[in-house]
């Protein structure tokens, strides 16, 4: 899936993914996607649930080799 930008927050730990997340989501355009990689098992339920909270879209969820990715759309 296309992103506009990448966050890499591999080997951190709740809730930093999130906080990240929300100062990257923070410089984007409305409807830009971020792209989230996280290795903390948490973050599978904190990041759908600080996007729902924040009124951003999940666009897609994934794991691949222990990574946790996720496509944020911003509202």
């Amino acid at each position: 899936m296309e992103s506009n930008k990448v966050l890499n927050a591999q080997g951190l730990a709740c809730p930093m993914p999130v906080v990240k997340a929300k100062k990257e989501i923070d410089n984007l355009n409305d409807g830009e996607i971020l792209e989230i990689h996280a290795t903390d098992k948490g973050a599978a339920s904190d990041i759908p649930a600080w996007t729902k909270s924040s009124g951003h879209e999940l666009v897609q969820q994934d794991e691949e080799n222990d990574i946790l990715k996720f496509w944020i759309k911003k509202a």
